[in-house]
Formats: C-alpha cells, sequence, structure tokens
C-alpha cells in the first residue's frame, strides 16, 4: 500500500459513491486473513485457532501494519445445554510487513477486495434505488419468457414476472417493451430481486396517474379500483375542484386517454365510473352502464338492494355476473339485483293458492247419500245465501255453469278467513 493507492481509493470514492472508509475497512479485514495464512505456511507448527492477525492501514500514507494476536478459546453452555465458542485476545505483538507479502500477495488481495467492494457497493446502490419503489410502474424489455416466469431488463437489473402475477391472456414475446409494477424488492445473493406484476389493482391505477395529467396534480382522485385481468376493470374517481368532470378527464378528448390504459393493458375494457359519499347513488353509479331505477342500502348489514328495468336487468348482472361482482368490489357491498317486475311481484305477496280447474259433466256430479243433488241454473252462483264471499275466487263465483247448463266448474276455495289473512 501506497500514497497512490490511497488517491485511487478516494477517486472510486467519487465516482462510484463509495465510501472510503467502507474500502479501507474490507482492505484491512483482507490483509488480515491473507497475512495469516502467508503467516502459517512460514510457522506450520502453530495452531490456527491459537493465533490470530490484526492489520491495520494508514489512511494517510497506506502504510500497512500487523500484529499477531495470541488467542484463547472459551466455551459456554447455557441453561439449554448448546455450547458457545468465545474468543479471547490474550496478547498481541507487532511483526514487520516483508517486502514479498507487501509485493506479490498484498496486491492480489488488494486488487481482489476492490473488485468485490465495487461488486457489492454496486448491488447496495442498485437496491437502494429500487428499495422505496414498491407501488411504482417500471418499464422493461422482455428478455426471456418460460412457462413459470417472464424476465424483463431494466437496464440495472432484471425484474421477474411471475406466473401468478401474468395474465394468462397476454402472450409476452422476446425483445418488446412491457410495463409492470413493482410488488416486491428483497435482496439477493447476485444482487436485488425486484417482482413486477400486471395483474395488480395498482397498475391500472399508476397507468391512469401517467395518463391523466389532473390525477397527477391531484384535482382528480381514484378512489376505489376493481379488476378481472384480462377481462374487464372499474374505476371510481371523484374531483377536488366542482368545475372539473373526474369521468371527462378520465377518458380524455375523444375517448383518448382511456384508450392508451386500455392498448397497454392489451384489451381490457375499463369502466370509468363518478364516486359518491352516499353508499346509494355509488352502487347504481358503480353498476354502469346498466341503468338503475332505484338503489336501497341497509348499512347494518352491507348489503345494497337494486332495481333495474326489466330490460336491463341482463346487463346490470353482466357476462357469468361480471358487471356485478366487479360493482360489489369497487363499493365494497353485497349487491342484490332485481327487475322491476321481480320486485313488484315480492311487494304484492304471494297469491292465493288456487287449485286447477276440474271440467265435469253435470251428470257426472253424484250428490253424497241422502241427499238431494244439487241444482244450479242459469245465472244462479253457489255462493251461500249470508251474502258472504267464502264461496268466490277473486269476486267470482266459485261454480258456475256454463250457460247450458251441462258442464259444472268445480274450483277448490279457500275458507273466506284464510284468505283474508293471506
Amino acid at each position: 500500500m501506497n500514497q497512490e493507492m490511497i488517491a485511487a481509493l478516494r477517486e472510486l470514492e467519487r465516482e462510484k459513491g463509495i465510501a472510503f472508509e467502507t474500502i479501507l475497512e474490507g482492505l484491512e479485514e483482507a490483509m488480515a486473513s491473507a497475512y495469516k495464512s502467508w503467516w502459517k505456511q512460514q510457522h506450520p507448527e502453530l495452531d490456527e485457532e491459537t493465533f490470530g492477525v490484526r492489520s491495520k492501514i494508514d489512511p494517510e500514507n497506506g502504510d500497512l501494519r500487523v500484529w499477531i494476536q495470541q488467542l484463547e478459546r472459551i466455551e459456554h453452555e447455557d441453561e439449554e445445554g448448546e455450547t458457545t465458542v468465545e474468543t479471547k485476545v490474550l496478547s498481541e505483538q507487532e511483526v514487520p510487513v516483508t517486502d514479498e507479502f507487501k509485493g506479490r500477495i498484498g496486491a492480489q488481495t488488494a486488487k481482489q477486495v476492490i473488485f468485490q467492494k465495487l461488486r457489492d457497493a454496486e448491488r447496495e446502490m442498485t437496491y437502494e434505488e429500487f428499495a422505496g419503489r414498491e407501488g411504482d410502474v417500471v418499464t422493461g424489455i422482455v428478455q426471456q419468457s418460460e412457462r413459470r416466469y417472464t424476465l424483463l431488463d431494466l437496464g440495472k437489473v432484471e425484474a421477474l414476472l411471475p406466473q401468478a402475477e401474468q395474465v394468462p391472456s397476454e402472450p409476452y414475446r422476446n425483445g418488446e417493451r412491457l410495463k409492470g409494477y413493482i410488488t416486491e424488492v428483497r435482496k439477493g445473493s447476485k444482487g436485488p430481486q425486484i417482482v413486477v406484476s400486471r395483474t395488480h389493482p395498482g397498475l391500472l391505477k399508476k397507468l391512469f396517474e401517467l395518463e391523466v395529467p389532473e390525477i397527477a396534480e391531484g384535482i382528480v382522485e381514484i378512489k376505489a379500483v376493481a379488476r378481472e385481468p384480462g377481462h374487464r376493470s372499474k374505476i371510481a374517481v371523484s374531483s377536488n375542484e366542482p368545475a372539473v368532470d373526474p369521468v371527462g378527464a378520465c377518458v380524455g378528448p375523444k375517448g383518448s386517454r382511456v384508450r392508451n390504459v386500455v392498448t397497454e393493458l392489451r384489451g381490457e375494457k375499463i369502466d370509468v365510473v363518478p364516486w359518491s359519499s352516499d353508499p346509494a347513488t355509488f352502487v347504481a353509479n358503480a353498476l354502469q352502464p346498466a341503468k338503475v331505477r332505484e338503489a336501497r342500502v341497509d348499512p347494518e348489514t352491507q348489503t345494497a338492494l337494486v332495481i333495474v328495468p326489466d330490460y336491463k336487468l341482463s346487463l346490470a348482472i353482466g357476462r357469468e355476473g361480471q358487471n356485478a361482482r366487479l360493482a360489489a368490489r369497487l363499493t365494497g357491498w353485497r349487491i342484490d339485483i332485481k327487475s322491476e317486475t321481480q320486485f313488484a311481484d315480492e311487494q304484492r305477496g304471494p297469491r292465493p293458492v288456487v287449485a286447477p280447474v276440474v271440467s265435469v259433466p253435470a251428470a257426472e256430479v253424484e250428490p253424497p247419500d241422502g241427499e238431494p243433488a244439487p241444482t244450479v241454473s242459469e245465472g244462479d252462483s253457489a255462493a251461500p245465501d249470508d251474502g258472504s264471499d267464502a264461496g268466490t275466487v277473486d269476486g267470482e263465483p266459485a261454480a258456475t255453469t256454463d250457460g247450458a247448463g251441462e258442464t259444472l266448474v268445480v274450483h277448490a276455495v279457500e275458507p273466506a278467513e284464510e284468505k283474508a289473512e293471506a
């Protein structure tokens, strides 16, 4: 070591951002390890466990000093029976550093340490660059696409797109540019590992932030996102300024802004709906493009009853329930959708149960034993003479003739009291 080496380390600190003290400490540890191996070769009778080496490099002129230490190993056993070994320095003595060590061994050791520190520093800087970017969108080039994962080249580092974070309907071709949402950044043995996603709802939100200046400026806010990757998505937006239409800002002139997002997501359909603090209004908006006649919410059970026109029922539910499912995710409410006819039938309550009409010839109707046969003339009814309607069904006679007296129509009639209760 000399002053030229110290000057080179200072230059590395300025160019690579590696602290001078960090490199110096690494060099001291490496020199101590190298000198111990060299000392053992010179004194083969020594036990490696009984001696150690400490080195010190002068940060001003680069002079190297070395001390040989006499060590003692002390074993301790804890309550659980595990044994730990403690090394105690009994004494140390400075020894001269020979020219042989300074030349060949010292130069090779210094070279290895400096290159290793450079690699470690670059990995650490790359990790720190991406560690705070979880939740951001990055653009990479597809390098390798396999069944289990796809690799994206981000420039300094590669990002991993696992199969679970891929959209099944999206093909990834080598060399094409692709955007991904950073979900995780972790340290690895070969540098930082960055995991990105194409299915995360945050990707849709970030793409709108890139396309819509009003969102980046805070004028328009994305309140909620619901997504079924590759098929359909819904976002709820609100405006912090009354003069700005949040839906129109996200859609853009002639749909240009939302079209760019759809293109990036490979044709995924997107519904932009206005957010509302009123749950009933928000639920009705979330079911767009279906028109809602009425929405009733129950905060205690977190459920919403939505009434739609009969011809809009299938549109409100969507293909395989997709529209209703996305609306429930977007709002956080359980949504029951009914048509106007269904709702009106339920409001009227259950109708009286009427047995099927049975038509029999009058000649075949036999009275009970000992009773005269009943006679029904044209225009007469079988209703009782007390004026009650117990023998009528919906105000009509329960038993009438067809006008010629040949056929008797018999209905099973509920008693008047039971009908009133119903």
